[in-house]
């Protein structure tokens, strides 16, 4: 069942995203005079299509959901009649071919920047930034950290999450910072030098560790705060503000003894006493599998929310996308130059793993991830390699500085070149893939 939630909410995310990228290509051509032969969404055999408009297009969902295409009229792959040579493609001006291309990566951005304004809207939810245990002799206690600090932003970008300290800290790593500045709330800044952690000591959890404090965790009591819609939660009939009384006849103390015992139980069913305007009600819940951990979909009402009107949400969405592409770059960068582990290359099957987690965790958290694998495929196809759209702006760029295209043969040997490096670059990434499950 979790292979089958995993496969079907990649599908969903590839061909959202796979669809935004080619209608950009698909928009901008049409608009500016192109004759489109052939709009798919995924490659090889057809399993459905229908041919629509005066230009007879084709639109196909192919076999395999691993990309797609746009096919224009171009003399390159075939006769074209004299009276559409106007609409072939390779007879357009320079300035019309670069905007066709560039149209796709620039589709996945708008689409980041739409994903991530609704998100905002919605309200993005996380535990507050408060210090917990700060270990002895540590980089934290040495800058003078204390339990029970509230951060509130990292070299002075706002970051009242959890989330978004550690957003904004491996950002501000990947800029080459040597030390991070915490704005504490109420109190004052706290300096850490960073230039002892690495990239990889944050994707592999040990930022706490290396900095030397941990998120404040009080013993909560057990009550429910926001449910998440669609989940465990709601249909068990748990509604914010219930307080959890006891699990399969054993006392529940805290949050943290409530949470531990739902996520060592996935799908099964516990039988529940809650209190409810100072009545007891008996519920059944069934947490639903997520990796062999049981999840309800529900927050701890000890969370902030971040939630901003239309305008607000769109400002914030321009620069979160902002901020995730200079991300990826500089992640890119530094794979490039050996200073972060290409363990971290993903490919189709961890994307599935997460397209199936995040399906589950929420719409937001989906929204989340669409965006930041929306702007994955827009930096990527950006990147000068042959066969990508960057390859082909690489190419006209050249054409405009010696004022002709590049010969054919040139143009099919650097193809054949990025071909190369495109398949070792996924074989990399499935090789990764297969290693974390293995």
């Amino acid at each position: 069942m979790l292979f089958i939630q995993a496969l079907l909410a990649f599908i969903v995310v590839i061909g959202i995203l796979v669809t935004v990228h080619e209608f950009g290509h698909y928009w901008v051509a049409r608009r500016l005079g192109v004759k489109i032969l052939k709009f798919s969404i995924g490659f090889g055999p057809s399993l459905w299509s229908r041919t629509l408009g005066k230009d007879k297009t084709e639109f196909a969902i192919a076999a395999i959901p691993l990309g797609g295409y746009v096919k224009m009229l171009d003399e390159r792959e075939g006769e074209v009649a004299a009276e559409e040579l106007d609409r072939a493609f390779n007879q357009q001006s320079l300035k019309v071919r670069s905007a066709i291309v560039f149209a796709g990566p620039l589709f996945n951005f708008l689409f980041a920047i739409i994903a991530y304004t609704m998100m905002y809207m919605v309200g993005v939810s996380g535990m507050k930034a408060i210090v917990g245990e700060v270990s002895p002799e540590s980089l934290a206690e040495q800058a003078g950290f204390v339990s029970g600090y509230q951060i509130v932003a990292v070299n002075e970008q706002p970051a009242t999450r959890w989330d978004s300290v550690m957003e904004t800290s491996l950002k501000e790593l990947l800029d080459n910072k040597q030390q991070l500045v915490y704005s504490i709330k109420d109190h004052y800044d706290l300096t850490i030098p960073v230039n002892n952690i690495s990239i990889d000591d944050i994707a592999e959890g040990q930022f706490f560790e290396k900095i030397g404090f941990q998120p404040y965790r009080p013993p909560w009591p057990a009550i429910i705060g926001e449910i998440m819609p669609n989940s465990a939660a709601e249909k068990a009939g748990l509604k914010y503000g219930d307080k959890i009384i006891s699990m399969d006849n054993k006392p529940v103390k805290d949050w943290q003894s409530w949470a531990k015992y739902i996520t060592e139980n996935p799908d099964k069913n516990i039988s529940t006493i809650i209190e409810r305007d100072q009545q007891q009600i008996d519920l059944t819940l069934k947490p639903d599998n997520i990796n062999g951990k049981g999840r309800m979909g529900v927050y701890a009402p000890y969370y902030v929310t971040e939630s901003y009107s239309l305008w607000p949400a769109f400002i914030n969405g321009i620069n979160k996308t902002w901020d995730m592409s200079v991300l990826t770059l500089n992640l890119m960068a530094k794979m490039l130059t050996l200073q972060v582990s290409y363990e971290h290359i993903s490919g189709p099957i961890s994307i599935a793993q997460y397209a199936g987690q995040s399906a589950q965790l929420g719409f937001n958290v989906f929204l989340s991830f669409l965006a930041i694998v929306s702007i994955s495929l827009g930096v990527i196809n950006l990147l000068p390699i042959p066969v990508l759209d960057g390859g082909h702006l690489f190419l006209y760029f050249i054409e405009f500085i010696k004022g002709s295209p590049v010969t054919e043969t040139t143009e099919m040997l650097l193809q054949q070149i990025g071909l190369v490096l495109l398949l070792s670059l996924m074989g990399l990434a499935i090789f990764n893939d297969l290693q974390r499950i293995l």
